[in-house]
């Protein structure tokens, strides 16, 4: 008799196994593993100990975190065995929806969550300073991970192909990329401004600038907050970036599509 209750070893067996399929495919390996960390090379460009070049490094490697490992990752993977009739046959099985949908998303979303981790040690050893507020550092790993994967499954919904992939992806990249690049401008209106900053770029700037290093705002140079006011200055971020997860995990599954399109 087939069983509906998730089940951990399931998860498990089929985590393990795209985490072998991820470590074979070598470009994506690479992508996963080490262009993350490649930002922190900005930090040998400036004055090692600049928190300002501090914020900024760091900022570039969680958007990378979260968009390569995490999003591009699960998108193609997703789109590839939804074409290959993999998943459609999976689900003739024992094996539930929310098994396969988290198994993929796992080997991803584990490389980022170890990526923040060691960004902390290696920051460190290049004269940075250590999170002000560990929690709220943590909280911001796993609010990457989770939104960046609400977008993947969103935007596999109209994605016919892994190839096709390079191109749907790009309005996503594009929305995250844009926050960090925009609201740190120095000539930036206010009312400007305010709209960038409710992109999800913008809300993980703010976010890693006010965790770690206790800036006030995207662009600073100098740490103005203490530890009990980072928990105030991440309050509004974090709601932007758990507004941006509901929306995406809530479209994906309106959306979701578990075999090609005819």
């Amino acid at each position: 008799m087939t069983t509906t209750t998730f089940s951990i070893g399931r998860t498990a067996r089929l985590t393990r196994w795209n985490a072998t399929l991820l470590a074979r495919n070598r470009a994506a390996f690479f992508y996963a593993t080490v262009m993350p960390l490649l930002p922190l090379a900005l930090l040998f460009a400036g004055e090692r100990g600049d928190p300002a070049v501090g914020a900024n490094a760091v900022t570039t490697c969680f958007l990378v975190a979260g968009l390569f490992p995490v999003y591009y990752n699960v998108l193609s993977q997703f789109v590839a065995r939804r074409e290959e009739l993999v998943l459609k046959r999976m689900r003739t099985g024992e094996t539930r929806d929310n098994e396969l949908l988290l198994s993929i998303a796992l080997p991803g979303a584990l490389c980022a969550i170890v990526i923040c981790a060691v960004l902390v040690p290696a920051a460190w050893a290049l004269e940075q300073p250590l999170p002000l507020n560990p929690l709220v550092y943590l909280v911001l790993s796993v609010m990457t991970v989770t939104m960046f994967t609400a977008f993947a499954y969103w935007t596999a919904a109209w994605t016919r192909s892994a190839e096709a992939a390079q191109l749907t992806s790009m309005p996503i990249i594009f929305l995250a990329s844009l926050g960090p690049l925009f609201i740190a401008l120095p000539g930036l209106s206010s009312t400007l401004r305010d709209v960038v900053s409710l992109t999800p770029g913008a809300a993980m700037a703010e976010l890693v600038g006010s965790s770690w290093f206790g800036f006030d705002r995207v662009g600073a140079t100098e740490p103005t907050l203490g530890f009990a006011e980072t928990w105030a200055a991440a309050a509004g971020p974090l709601l932007v970036m758990a507004a941006w997860t509901v929306l995406g995990l809530a479209l994906a599954r309106r959306s979701m599509r578990w075999e090609p399109r005819t």
